[in-house]
This record gives structure tokens, C-alpha cells and sequence, in this order.
């Protein structure tokens, strides 16, 4: 089965993950999946498969090389797709030949992807791609990534005259929520080093991610009939407001690229007696990071004195930069940079405005930068993925597997 033909198939099962569910993993829909990739793991002779309570599938492809002191390479996926939009009833459709011009998704509903809007598009001119019908999200994220790992394992079981060390993979569920390393072991996964495959455009690699925190703050107010309120309500809905307003507006992710931080204001809920506002702090530079948290908390220390009421915060670590742990072992991002180049790649070197699963696993002992897809405009009815370049994402899975074979744990680190 090649690349395409598993990603086609993947897609169709539905996959969303529920935030709101105390449950791993946290929609019974992913179970669908799980069970396929177990069978088809089992189907290619794969060794060690588990596929745990909570919804982790570990496999092995044992090695065909002689190394006592070898490195054990990991590539890790995420079934789930985002809950932001519909991944249920997902209808791929496959441009055989992109011209160039705007590609109809949707006649009914007069939906189009167009290169005006979407200019990375052109890139892609020439090559096969496969769309949405324009009322889901495609699944690339990650189904893509689970296709080209189980894609290049396959080749490498057909071929055994090319040498390869132990391989371990991983696929998880809820990584879209924030929850894929919740019941991930890196002691049971066993590998030295690993890939999230789960990355966007063709050649990028990534391994500095935000620094991330959670706020959630709870204004509490006091509601007075409007007619008798002089000098007695207190407006939550109005100190929500001017909270905002003394976080600086610079700092919000409509103003802000590259490796810049923000505070983002994702949500709020309330009225005049209480009002929920909840926020996400980002920045690439720790310190930067700590300074927007101490920053919060001056603003709801400030209000609080100023209108004498209770404001709660909950500030949460979410994940850090994986640079400092991926940092001693360089020699790894320049294998992957020179194994893309050998396939004809050029090599996308750039931060990450987000996180991955492996910032997470690289602050759990296993250092885990992020690999391309090929998938485009992520978590909604226009995402796309060239067909070429999730084949170019097996070559450098393999060539990956390959050059790593005639290395040992010794050659990982500067």
C-alpha cells in the first residue's frame, strides 16, 4: 500500500478529539483508528505491538545491523485531528494536475481554494493534491505523518538488504488538546532519539517551539440593580475590559511573528457578578516567558487594590522550548538537514509558533524535534497536501533510518 492509499484511508475515520472529555482517549472515535494501525502493524510483522488502555500504539521494526552500541531511532504520530472544525464524514477529493488556478471544493456551497488567498498554492503547481469537499478539515494533521511513518516501515520490510537499527513508533491520541504525552512512556518507547512527524510544508524541520502558559482569571464583581448602582456595582465585565487593556497591545498574536511572544485572549464568559476570561502566554525566550507571567499577575494585583475585590488566577505551564534539550544533540538536526538535501529538499529551517508532542517528550528524556507533513493550512476546509510531498517525507524517513544505522550513541552529541 503506498502513501497515498493509506492516507485516503485514514482520513475517513473519524478522529476529533473532545476537550471537554475527562476520558483517554478523550472521544471513543479514535479507538476506530487505533484498532486499524494495531492490525495493520501486526499485518507487516512489526515486533513489540501494544496498544495500551489509554490509547498509545508502540511498534518496532527490529533492526538488520550488528551495532551493540547502536541508537535506537523513534518517529511518533497523532491520530486525532482538532476539534476547532469538522473531522467527521471527510470526503478527500484528488486534483490530479494543480494548474494553478482556483480549485472548486464545494459547488453547492460555492466554496473555492484559491491561490489569492492561499499563495502557497503556486508552490505547488504541476503536483497531485488532495483536498477537502469544503465542509471539513482534511486530517493531514496527523494522519499524514502516520501514513508516511507506516509507509517508509513497509519499504524498509520489502528491502531488506538495506541496513537499519531499531526503529520505534508511536501513535497517540488528543495531541490536538494538548493531551497526547499524558500517558506516553518513554521508558517503555526505548528509543534515544526520535521525530515527531507532524510538520507542515515540504522540508521544514523544527526544534525551538514556544515557551507556553494557560491563564485562567476569574473576576468576581458585584451586581446591583442598575437604577440604585452609584458607588456600589462592580462591573466584572468592565475590569475584564480594562484588564485587557493594560496588557500591552503589541504583544497579541495579530501583532507578532517570527520568535515573538503574546498574550492571547482565547475566550471569556460572565456578566456583571462574574466574569471568566482565559488566556494562553506565549514566548520563545524563557525569560520573556516569566516576565509575561509576572506581568499578569501586576495587572490582576493592580485591579484588585484599585476596585478592592477578589480576582483568581490559575496559571499553568503548558510546554517549553525544546531547544534547550535538543541542543546537545545537533548532530541529529544536521543529519535530518543533510539526509533532506540528498532527496532534493531544501531544508526549512524556523521556529515553531506553537508546540508539539515533542516539546513535551523532550523535557520527558526524549529529545524529539518535528519533521514535515507536506499538509497545508491545518484545522480547517482548506487544508491540502501535495501528494509528491508526503512521498518525499517517506524518502527522508528512510534515509533517516539508514544514515542513523551506521552510527552509534556516541555520534548524537557535539
Amino acid at each position: 500500500m503506498d502513501v497515498k492509499e493509506r492516507f485516503l484511508n485514514y482520513v475517513k475515520i473519524h478522529t476529533t478529539s473532545d476537550p471537554n472529555s475527562k476520558t483517554s482517549p478523550s472521544s471513543r472515535c479514535q479507538w476506530d483508528l487505533a484498532k486499524v494501525l494495531e492490525k495493520e502493524c501486526k499485518d507487516l510483522g512489526l515486533k513489540d505491538i501494544h496498544l495500551s488502555k489509554e490509547g498509545v500504539l508502540m511498534a518496532t521494526l527490529p533492526g538488520n545491523t550488528q551495532f551493540t552500541d547502536g541508537i535506537t531511532l523513534g518517529f511518533i504520530a497523532h491520530m486525532d485531528t482538532s476539534p476547532d472544525f469538522s473531522g467527521e464524514n471527510v470526503k478527500p477529493s484528488l486534483i490530479p494536475h494543480y494548474d494553478g488556478g482556483d480549485i472548486l471544493l464545494n459547488k453547492e456551497k460555492n466554496i473555492y481554494l484559491s491561490p489569492d488567498d492561499f499563495p502557497s498554492l503556486k508552490k505547488h503547481i504541476g503536483k497531485e493534491l488532495i483536498v477537502t469537499d469544503g465542509t471539513t478539515l482534511l486530517g493531514a494533521d496527523d494522519k499524514a505523518g502516520i501514513a508516511e511513518i507506516l509507509s517508509a516501515v513497509e519499504y524498509l520490510l520489502n528491502h531488506p538488504e538495506i541496513p537499519r537499527g531499531d526503529v520505534r513508533i508511536a501513535f497517540t491520541p488528543d495531541e490536538e488538546i494538548g493531551r497526547g504525552t499524558e500517558h506516553f512512556s518513554v521508558k517503555d518507547f526505548g528509543a534515544d532519539f526520535a521525530f515527531t512527524v507532524d510538520g507542515g510544508a515540504l522540508g521544514s524541520i523544527e526544534y525551538r517551539n514556544f515557551n507556553a502558559a494557560s491563564a485562567k482569571v476569574s473576576i468576581h464583581g458585584r451586581n446591583i440593580h442598575p437604577g440604585t448602582a452609584k458607588n456600589k456595582m462592580i462591573n466584572a465585565l468592565s475590569i475584564a475590559m480594562e484588564l485587557d487593556s493594560l496588557l500591552p497591545k503589541g504583544q497579541r498574536p495579530e501583532y507578532t511573528d517570527h520568535e515573538e511572544g503574546f498574550f492571547h485572549l482565547n475566550d471569556m464568559v460572565g456578566n456583571v457578578e462574574k466574569t471568566e476570561m482565559f488566556y494562553i502566554i506565549r514566548d520563545h525566550s524563557m525569560e520573556k516567558f516569566q516576565q509575561k507571567k509576572e506581568r499578569i499577575k501586576d495587572v490582576i494585583r493592580f485591579l484588585e487594590k484599585k476596585y478592592d475585590i477578589k480576582i483568581d488566577l490559575d496559571l499553568t505551564d503548558s510546554y517549553y522550548n525544546m531547544e534547550e534539550k535538543v541542543r546537545p544533540l545537533y548532530p541529529m538536526i544536521h543529519l535530518a538537514v543533510e539526509v533532506m538535501i540528498q532527496k532534493g529538499i531544501t531544508p526549512i529551517d524556523q521556529p515553531i509558533r506553537g508546540g508539539t508532542d515533542g516539546a513535551m517528550l523532550s523535557y520527558m528524556g526524549l529529545p524529539c524535534p518535528n519533521l514535515f507533513t507536506g499538509g497545508m493550512n491545518f484545522h480547517g476546509k482548506y487544508e491540502y497536501i501535495p501528494v509528491e510531498d508526503m512521498e518525499k517525507a517517506v524518502q527522508v524517513i528512510i534515509g533517516l533510518i539508514t544514515s542513523v544505522s551506521k552510527l552509534t550513541k556516541e555520534d548524537m552529541y557535539e
